[in-house]
């Protein structure tokens, strides 16, 4: 059985802010604004990954907000699943 991944939409388009990370939809008139700082660089959601796969050298405290902010991505539409093989 293929695991689940975690990507962007292809309506969905990252990039890098001073604040942290911009996600935009071409689909419609939103954004999203994601005050990230570095924490997270816009390129980690160039490729398909699982929920666990995370930035290296991130503390409990920060693996739990990406985790929070991968949750809000997927609840919004910014990111879906889809299997992986």
């Amino acid at each position: 059985m293929a695991a689940a991944g975690i990507t962007l939409h292809p309506a969905c388009r990252v990039r890098q802010e001073g604040f942290g990370l911009l996600f935009y939809d071409s689909r419609g008139p939103r954004l999203l604004f994601a005050a990230t700082g570095s924490l997270v660089p816009a390129d980690f959601f160039s490729e398909t990954r699982t929920g666990d796969d995370l930035p290296t050298g991130l503390s409990s405290g920060q693996q739990h907000a990406v985790r929070k902010l991968v949750a809000q991505l997927l609840d919004k539409g910014f990111l879906r699943e889809q299997q992986i093989c």
